[in-house]
């Protein structure tokens, strides 16, 4: 997991943190002064730093732990998690299948609640927008809409949240032919911004609720899935799993009749990760 800060960016509270912040140091700042105490003293030098955070609209506190509540501002339309902020996750994983395969998978958006454990169902609203629905910590669901910005087939399928998502995402995952001849390449990149930011992120993980985690396991299971055809047990979508196991059967089936060596394509090879 990495953590993306946004120090390029000086403001990242809202206008409204701002004027807060203004009135209660100027309100600060007079009564430290009042006093005329080391202890006033230091209330004095709390208010100033209140005033500061106001007339710049920079917390070094919100810049330390990934948060930001100022609007995206410009390229906001199309952008989903602002520049440098959030969380970063990147992990892969070779399946062995063709690459088509594996893309034509993952692609089904349905399909995705079938080896995603935390995804409760994906609904495709047309060609490239689909609303999501997944479990967070603490038993909350959390829903957004997404939409398909890029997409190269059989290499790339490239996403984005759009506005009013309860978590703020973006990602993309690409499909390559592994070495050797040994199916196909997964990489998943993912990026973030999690209510709470950092701290936000750290507290899923001590839950064992991080994303990085999530997606390692998903990937495990998306292998399982189109190797061997078995269907980890979930509560969502259960018709998208029956038709991955169906094609699978029909799958085994045509490798017989055309005498396909499942050497090309071991079932019992281990995950190939790379990070």
């Amino acid at each position: 997991m990495q953590v993306i800060t946004h120090r390029k960016h000086t403001v990242n509270l809202s206008n409204t943190e701002r004027g807060i912040s203004i009135i209660a140091g100027g309100a600060l700042s007079v009564l430290g002064l009042k006093h005329r105490s080391p202890a006033g003293f230091a209330l004095a030098l709390i208010g100033a730093d209140l005033i500061r955070r106001g007339a710049t609209g920079h917390s070094y506190l919100y810049e330390w732990g990934g948060v930001r509540t100022a609007p995206k501002g410009q390229g906001a339309e199309t952008t989903s998690v602002p520049y440098e902020l959030g969380v970063k996750v990147e992990h892969s994983i070779t399946v062995g299948k063709p690459r088509a395969e594996v893309y034509r998978f993952w692609r089904d958006l349905e399909n995705l609640p079938r080896f995603m454990k935390h995804l409760r169902s994906v609904t495709v609203l047309d060609s490239s927008r689909s609303h999501w629905r997944a479990e967070a910590p603490a038993g909350r669901t959390v829903e957004w809409d997404a939409e398909i910005h890029n997409e190269v087939e059989n290499e790339l399928i490239a996403w984005r949240s759009l506005p009013g998502a309860d978590v703020d995402n973006a990602g993309s995952v690409r499909f390559q032919d592994a070495p050797g001849g040994r199916g196909t390449e997964v990489r998943v990149e993912l990026q973030y911004n999690p209510p709470g930011g950092v701290f936000g992120a750290l507290a899923a993980k001590l839950w064992g609720e991080e994303p990085s985690q999530q997606i390692q396991e998903d990937l495990r299971r998306l292998k399982q899935i189109l190797e061997v055809g078995e269907i980890p047990t979930t509560e969502g979508q259960p018709r998208g799993g029956e038709r991955v196991e169906r094609a699978s059967r029909a799958e085994r089936r045509r490798d017989a009749v055309q005498g396909a060596s499942e050497d090309s394509f071991p079932a019992s090879d281990a995950p190939a990760w790379s990070h």
